[in-house]
């Protein structure tokens, strides 16, 4: 477990434009590494907005886009296509616009796939894909992804792992169907918290004063179970990226003076 580290950026723009040169810079120094990378991405309004933020950055040529695998942390389980699954937002701001390998964009299961309804099946699927991703050295049944990105909702939920649901309570799968949601559409696929905890950075997106509640509930120390976002961590770093009006509830000395 990595301690969590606190970048307060002073609005939500400039957040998702930093974060973006961040994972720029991550990507980059992991294919230099190991020869390739993998990202989680999120959605949500931080998540698209960081996309899209890398979509417009002249830097991002400097990803060899060829050598990155993309995985999703949750989707909503809704028919391929459809403008609210994760995975299209994602296409729409960033997707679309560079030359991914098809082969290594790991969408998870549309409710007009394979498994039609079967949102369980859907989620067998996906933890049988990453386990077949998953190098000798990975233990947990996943891929050690370079990053893997969460937004935070405001009520502390993460992927979508909701607070006291069962899917938060667990410690055995991957990944899971999420039934009951409550909010919509309430059937979703979620990695789990172990899952999320493999990765070797995760960082946690946060804007708008109404996460202000939710981030410090989170960095406070409170369960899991209550609140998800403060049971997801990083195997080397947890980096909690936010913009002044997200951190306005958090004492002032959890963060360094520099980082608005």
């Amino acid at each position: 477990m990595s301690a969590p580290q606190l970048v307060v950026h002073r609005d939500k723009e400039l957040m998702a434009q930093a974060a973006a040169a961040r994972l720029i810079t991550k990507v980059v120094d992991a294919q230099a590494a190991r020869g390739s990378a993998s990202v989680v991405l999120t959605g949500g309004r931080n998540g698209n907005g960081l996309l899209a933020a890398l979509g417009s950055a002249p830097a991002r040529d400097a990803i060899d886009w060829s050598r990155l695998d993309l995985w999703w942390g949750d989707e909503r389980f809704l028919p391929d296509g459809h403008p609210d699954r994760n995975v299209t937002q994602a296409r729409e701001a960033l997707l679309d616009l560079v030359p991914l390998d098809p082969a290594r964009l790991h969408a998870m299961p549309a409710s007009d796939g394979p498994y039609g309804s079967d949102v369980d099946a859907a989620a067998a699927a996906y933890a049988a894909e990453l386990a077949a991703a998953a190098g000798p050295e990975d233990h947990s049944g996943v891929p050690a992804f370079d990053v893997l990105m969460l937004g935070v909702g405001p009520d502390t939920h993460v992927a979508s792992l909701f607070p006291e649901l069962p899917a938060v309570r667990e410690t055995e799968l991957t990944v899971v169907g999420v039934h009951g949601a409550p909010k919509p559409p309430p059937t979703r696929i979620s990695l789990t918290l172990p899952a999320i905890r493999a990765a070797r950075e995760v960082w946690l997106l946060a804007a708008g004063e109404d996460k202000a509640k939710a981030a410090q509930l989170a960095l406070s120390g409170a369960g899991e179970v209550q609140v998800p976002a403060a049971g997801a961590y990083g195997r080397s770093r947890t980096l909690w990226l936010l913009d002044t009006a997200a951190a306005s509830a958090l004492p002032r000395d959890l963060y360094p003076p520099a980082s608005a």
